[in-house]
């Protein structure tokens, strides 16, 4: 089986090396031939320069091509296409791994019953959170603060998608279905939801009856960003996460000759009188403060049926692009 990690990076040079040394330690039997595709999202930091050196220790094994248009889902997309792999795992550029990782999230995706994994992610480092968040139960916001995704100690058969920071899938499966959506995910342009082009492809994938399974041995690390322990980050979050929600769906057609834009501000702003008023009246700080997240993604979901509607003739995003090129080493 032939196994193609792809990391996507933009200016984080510091936590690079670390991820990828992690990586070089990865164990697989003989019969798996892997690679490490390092996609550079038009870095201006020493990034190119660390993603080199690892291509020259390991020949072969460790490469580097450039995306030079802003945006994850660019740089995912040009890693698809310049992958050699039949299986493709994707992975963040602030992660460690497991050695056994890479196997654990592929060696299921041999032969054919499923089209993907997702795989168990914790925090790297003991962490104390404050009081307004919880990263446990109902009402946690671990997979916001730092992509946490654990379902336990079992495999099972996924009924929501995996995250991007440690996930795999069959790569006739984007053959198939499409690459990943160019107006989701992080990028500089504010009109673009940061959230979801991850979890977007899983869904599709789901919706057409694919089978997505989760692999508890395949362990990442993800570090505790100390930069967005401040509430206004995961307002942010989730306002977009609202706005992304919506893009998902798209404009739908009317209802009796009735814009359907009428209908589905009714309901949300409905929804939205509901959250407000449990935010409003719950006295304990972790599970107050997730419900104003729930506002916030609410009312992220009226502006993006607003956008829809004004913008109607707004072109579709077309994720067709160039291959990227090859990564050079700054004098």
């Amino acid at each position: 089986m032939r196994i193609s990690i792809i990391l996507c990076t933009y200016n984080r040079c510091q936590y690079l090396k670390r991820v990828l040394d992690s990586i070089a330690l990865s164990v697989l039997p003989n019969s798996a031939d892997w690679e490490v595709l390092v996609v550079d999202n038009n870095s201006n930091d020493q990034t190119p320069d660390v993603a080199k050196e690892f291509a020259v220790r390991w020949p072969g094994r460790f490469r580097c091509i450039c995306e030079p248009r802003q945006g994850k889902s660019y740089a995912l997309n040009s890693g698809i296409r310049e992958s050699r792999g039949e299986v493709l795992a994707f992975i963040d550029d602030d992660v460690t791994v497991e050695p056994t990782w890479l196997w654990s999230l592929t060696k299921t995706l041999a032969n054919g019953e499923w089209a993907g994994t997702g795989g168990r992610t914790l925090l790297a480092e003991s962490f104390s959170p404050p009081r307004w968040l919880s990263l446990s139960g109902p009402h946690s916001l671990g997979g916001v603060l730092a992509a946490q995704f654990d379902m336990g100690d079992q495999p099972c058969e996924l009924e929501d998608p995996p995250y991007g920071a440690n996930m795999a899938f069959r790569k006739e499966m984007f053959e198939k279905y499409g690459l990943f959506r160019a107006d989701l995910g992080p990028s500089p342009n504010s009109d673009i939801p940061r959230p979801n082009e991850d979890t977007e492809f899983g869904r599709r994938l789901m919706a057409a009856g694919e089978r997505l399974r989760y692999e508890p041995a395949a362990v990442v690390y993800h570090p505790v960003p100390k930069d967005r322990l401040k509430k206004e980050y995961f307002l942010g979050w989730w306002f977009d996460y609202g706005r992304a929600a919506i893009r998902e769906v798209g404009r739908r057609p009317d209802i009796w000759g009735i814009p359907r834009r009428y209908f589905t501000i009714s309901k949300t702003s409905g929804i939205l009188a509901v959250r407000t008023l449990q935010w409003m009246t719950t006295l304990n700080s972790a599970t107050r403060f997730f419900r104003k997240c729930r506002v916030w993604a609410t009312a992220g979901q009226i502006i993006e049926v607003n956008r829809q509607w004004r913008d109607v003739k707004r072109p579709a995003v077309n994720t067709t692009q160039k291959t990227g090129n090859e990564c050079n080493v700054r004098p």
